[in-house]
């Protein structure tokens, strides 16, 4: 039983060593949320697969969400949460509540992971060296009543204007690992909340990295049936769309995909931040647990 369980363990290190050669010295941006931020088990082997990449010559870079988190703190401070098609109503108030969770709370938690797993992570938010540009998003609703759409105003909720790489740069050529904060700065001077995906997203297409890899609570893209989709191109995204495969919360991880894409990632992976240790799983095996996504049919 020893020798076949030795004969294992060398296999995967075999399986994995193509992968570590193909990928040393790239950047892989990683967007961590979902189930994998509340359970523990899964939030250590996640600070493990991070720690790893780096390890072995790789040059990861985590954005991580939070919204059960704010979602929590708000309910404690007798906050109710108001949402449109999604995205949190972000008064003056809560966009605090927001800094302070995303910004310390969440991100802390992520630094000192990796960093008691043997890494060096430092936390950073959008504001750090003025790096992530935020505009406001205003949403215009359309009402049979009214002949104009109405205008509403979601507060300090913005998308990314642009991206300052020359920090994550210099992060990148060291030993420390980024963990990121989806907060940014708009030129008004005011914080604004930005959805983490988005921020991969741009983050990974500006760096021009290797992999975008976007942890989620599903196995990655399925078909009507149920069944995971393995590999698609951008062409196979937008036909699954259009004929409602891809629906709900599931076209915005897409479209952020289906972007990096087109700005330069080589592929994106939509993985299931369930699985303990997804992220070596889906990159330096032969298998993967998730959807990976390419600009090109293959």
């Amino acid at each position: 039983m020893k020798s076949k369980t030795a004969h294992q363990i060398a296999h995967v290190l075999i399986e994995a060593l193509p992968y570590i050669r193909r990928f040393k010295d790239k950047t892989i941006v990683v967007k961590f949320g979902g189930n994998a931020m509340i359970d523990d088990e899964l939030k250590n082997s996640f600070a493990r697969d991070i720690v790893l990449m780096k390890l072995v010559g790789l040059n990861p870079i985590v954005v991580h969400g939070g919204g059960p988190q704010i979602g929590d703190l708000l309910k404690r401070l007798g906050k109710t949460s108001e949402f449109v098609d999604g995205m949190r109503v972000t008064d003056s108030e809560t966009m605090d509540v927001v800094e302070m969770v995303l910004g310390g709370l969440v991100n802390k938690e992520i630094v000192n992971l990796i960093n008691r797993h043997g890494g060096k992570a430092i936390g950073l938010t959008g504001k750090d060296g003025d790096f992530i540009h935020a505009k406001k998003i205003t949403m215009k609703k359309l009402t049979p009543e009214v002949l104009e759409p109405e205008i509403i105003d979601l507060g300090h909720v913005g998308e990314v204007s642009s991206i300052d790489p020359s920090v994550l740069s210099m992060l990148n050529g060291s030993d420390f690992i980024p963990v990121i904060a989806p907060i940014g700065v708009g030129d008004d001077g005011f914080s604004y909340n930005i959805n983490a995906d988005l921020v991969a997203g741009k983050v990974a297409e500006v760096l021009q990295a290797e992999k975008l890899i976007l942890l989620t609570n599903t196995a990655g893209i399925l078909d009507k049936e149920g069944n995971l989709l393995t590999g698609l191109s951008l062409n196979d995204v937008n036909d699954l769309i259009a004929d409602g495969t891809i629906s709900a919360g599931m076209i915005p991880k897409t479209r952020c995909a289906t972007d990096a894409l087109k700005g330069g990632v080589s592929s994106v992976h939509i993985i299931d931040g369930r699985v303990e240790h997804a992220v070596l799983l889906e990159l330096l095996t032969d298998q993967g647990v998730g959807t990976l996504l390419v600009g090109h049919s293959r």
